[in-house]
């Protein structure tokens, strides 16, 4: 049974533990609206270059004269998969859930006889694929010392699957990265980037005519689309890792209290025995006597 010290240190340790995480959740609260304003203001751009691009893509097909971006290489054999988590821990599953669907896709693509090459963006997800899949690791991005995401750091990620792809090393390119839902829910999410997919959009965009040719348009903005995706990504994984982590550190403040009242009450009531313990020695003396 421990001493009253013990329980008093113990106390005290938990007490700053609590601190550090009630701290650690305001400090995610603030940084939470800051990236939640930054994805929500990017969806409509994303939504609607979606809506021009599928349009374009459903005029001009996969045949001969469509740009490889859209169309492929005609092959389906080397898949990389772009794998974005966090750079620091202490945000509940959200990086687990990342790798999760990542290590799912990767076992799906290897059973099926494809190659697989992973591409991480961020800490966490390369710590956590390592053991099984390092030996698939072609890059890293590291994105520890920049404090706000922009478009540049996802230009950086598009040119090097997009060079990748142009060279014939890849023929596939899909991302992974949560979704941001609300505080309490991310949802994991898998895209394919190259070739382009698009989500149809309706007729209504069939009534545009476009001006040069559709393939000349499609080439410009492809490699535009692929760095859109990406920051649209990165963006929804950034508001995605402030959500978790203040959920998560709000858990661990209720947890820390909870610690605190029942290592008090142990306290406490060790206390009462010790001091009964005196007293009856002292009486058992005093009649001794």
């Amino acid at each position: 049974m421990p001493s009253l010290k013990d329980l008093k240190n113990r106390i005290g340790s938990v007490k700053n533990t609590r601190k550090i995480t009630k701290a650690m959740q305001m400090v995610a609260a603030a940084k939470l609206r800051r990236a939640q304003d930054a994805a929500e203001a990017a969806r409509p751009f994303a939504d609607r270059l979606n809506a021009v691009m599928s349009s374009l893509a459903s005029g001009v097909g996969t045949g001969e004269g469509a740009p490889r971006l859209l169309a492929g290489n005609g092959k389906d054999q080397v898949h990389l998969l772009v794998v974005m988590t966090s750079e620091r821990g202490l945000c509940g599953g959200f990086n687990t859930s990342i790798v999760k669907l990542a290590r799912a896709r990767a076992a799906e693509l290897v059973a099926a006889g494809k190659t697989v090459k992973i591409l991480t963006v961020g800490k966490k997800g390369r710590e956590q694929l390592r053991r099984d899949w390092g030996h698939t690791f072609v890059g890293h991005v590291d994105l520890a010392e920049v404090k706000k995401i922009g478009y540049t750091n996802a230009q950086d990620v598009a040119r090097q699957v997009t060079a990748a792809f142009d060279n014939g090393e890849v023929d596939v390119v899909t991302i992974f990265y949560n979704r941001f839902q609300s505080v309490i829910s991310q949802i994991p999410t898998a895209r394919q980037i190259i070739p382009a997919q698009f989500e149809a959009v309706g007729e209504a965009s069939a009534q545009y005519d476009y001006e040069p040719s559709e393939e000349a348009i499609l080439a410009d903005l492809l490699p535009r689309s692929v760095a859109t995706q990406i920051f649209t990504a990165l963006l929804e994984n950034g508001a995605s890792e402030q959500g978790a982590r203040m959920s998560a550190m709000d858990n661990a403040t209720r947890n820390a209290g909870d610690m605190i009242n029942k290592l008090t009450i142990q306290y406490n009531r060790s206390r009462q025995a010790a001091i009964t313990k005196e007293l009856i020695e002292i009486i058992s003396g005093a009649e001794a006597l």
